[in-house]
């Protein structure tokens, strides 16, 4: 089976314990506002174009930069060299046995697989997992996914990381384009499932760093004997960078929050007995 990537990144240390591979499959459903990963929206290969250094002289422009395949035959237009293709289709097999070539390095760490959202590719994430043993096998995911998905997922895992943005439905949909109805329902389960995890939460000023935000997100892991603790990422204000590569406008504009909203959701969680990161 085949699945499409976006990245590898190997030597990763920030993606689960010890040293690590990690893989990042393309297409989310979401879209997050502070994404600082957009070519990894698409279910597709597309066309970068860097354009630092630039002089518009028009040799890149073809009929297939909507409709990118992937070939890379348009790349030798560039006479600066400023083109790629993000997203690149690899067999299950290979791209196992491309990451287990480093199994001596990666012996007490392992593979994350992460996105995107690789549960928009279901059935390739689970034989890559399936195919990744012995090593330890974590998932960096939104969990905005089917719940038989979901499950099948968990089977082939020893850590997940899971994105919890925003507690409250009105607000989760106005920042991310979706309802996080489907992400509660795939929490509760995994809660129940004695895989540990790890919630992640992308901390933005006036976005999501408020006292009731954090307060509804500990009742939600309540009761969580798996969990493993809270890391809270503050906002990358260079989030934008990679929009332009992709010919997009950035136009929101956020703001990392403060030392004392850090201090007062670490507060927070360590009353309900959370251990919390602050990255």
């Amino acid at each position: 089976m085949k699945g499409l990537v976006f990245a590898i990144e190997e030597m990763a240390v920030h993606d689960g314990p010890g040293l690590r591979t990690t893989v990042f499959l393309k297409g989310c459903p979401l879209r997050c506002q502070w994404c600082h990963n957009p070519e990894g929206w698409e279910p597709r290969p597309q066309r970068v174009r860097n354009p630092n250094g630039c002089t518009g002289c028009g040799a890149c422009r073809t009929e297939c930069e909507t409709a990118c395949t992937g070939c890379g035959r348009c790349l030798s237009r560039c006479p600066r060299g400023l083109l790629r293709i993000s997203g690149k289709w690899w067999d299950a097999d290979a791209l196992a046995r491309r990451v287990l070539a480093a199994e001596p390095f990666l012996r007490d760490g392992g593979v994350t697989v992460s996105g995107g959202e690789p549960l928009m590719q279901p059935e390739f994430l689970c034989e890559l997992l399936d195919r990744l043993r012995p090593l330890h096998r974590a998932l960096e995911t939104s969990a905005f996914c089917a719940p038989d998905a979901w499950r099948e997922a968990l089977k082939r895992v020893e850590l997940v990381y899971i994105d919890l943005k925003l507690a409250d439905p009105a607000a989760h949909r106005r920042y991310t384009g979706v309802s996080n109805e489907p992400i509660l329902q795939n929490l509760a389960h995994l809660k129940t499932s004695g895989v540990p995890f790890i919630v992640r939460i992308p901390t933005i000023q006036n976005v999501n760093d408020d006292p009731a935000n954090m307060q509804a997100t500990c009742r939600l892991l309540s009761g969580s004997k798996n969990l493993r603790g809270v890391e809270l990422l503050p906002y990358n204000p260079c989030a934008g960078a990679k929009y332009a590569l992709l010919g997009k406008p950035y136009p929101y504009s956020f703001s990392r929050p403060t030392p004392s909203a850090l201090e007062t959701a670490r507060s927070i969680f360590a009353r309900a007995n959370i251990p919390v990161l602050i990255r």
